[in-house]
């Protein structure tokens, strides 16, 4: 996986062996979890981390799923599915990430 964020590469030379069951653990999830296609997973994603709060989590999965080829507006629809369950004011906090006032 490419690190996006200098503290990632810090935590996996620190502990080499947790990372690599971390790793483990995602290949396991995302590749033989189901049947849902790379951009499909990483869009489901970007909502979790939307809802969740988790601005550098969101900040990868944004970059995953543009890199696995989801459009800025389905990655805005993603983002804007999360209003009517956890409010406008967690849509903007994810928002500002995505159009990279945040993060």
């Amino acid at each position: 996986m490419e690190d996006i964020h200098d503290i990632f590469t810090t935590f996996k030379k620190e502990f080499p062996g947790v990372n690599e069951q971390y790793e483990a653990l995602g290949e396991e999830i995302h590749v033989r979890g189901g049947p849902l296609s790379d951009t499909t997973r990483w869009l489901i994603k970007i909502g979790i981390s939307a809802a969740s709060g988790h601005q550098r989590a969101l900040k990868t999965h944004i970059h995953k799923a543009r890199a696995a080829g989801a459009s800025d507006k389905e990655i805005a629809q993603a983002l804007l599915l999360v209003i009517p369950t956890c409010g406008f004011p967690t849509f903007m906090e994810a928002y500002s990430v995505f159009r990279g006032g945040a993060g």
